[in-house]
């Protein structure tokens, strides 16, 4: 469940987007509270969210329907080798993420 004691931040992702980095550097304790991902091509709807340089966690994989979908988070940035959220767009859809990034 999304923690809203603090300010939260969004930015917007475009389609077709690789590893972009939430906030302007990222930073270990980096929170994000939740993913909206707005798919408008089914075939190519993949978003997925990395911990620094870990492994990609799938919000939406290949062939999700056409609409809109939010993800609750409400995650910390644990990863201290390349500390930060990054999101990863597919050509058919976008995202916006909310949370706290610095």
């Amino acid at each position: 469940m999304a923690n809203y004691e603090y300010n939260t931040d969004y930015e917007t992702v475009a389609a077709s987007q690789t590893d972009q980095i939430l906030g302007p550097a990222g930073a270990v304790g980096n929170v994000i509270d939740k993913i909206i991902v707005s798919v408008a091509t089914a075939a190519t709807s993949t978003c997925s969210i990395k911990d620094g340089n870990g492994s990609a966690i799938v919000i939406t994989a290949a062939n999700t329907p056409i609409g809109v979908y939010t993800v609750l988070l409400g995650a910390r940035c644990v990863n201290a080798t390349t500390p930060g959220w990054k999101v990863t767009t597919g050509a058919g859809c976008t995202a916006v993420a909310v949370g706290r990034f610095t």
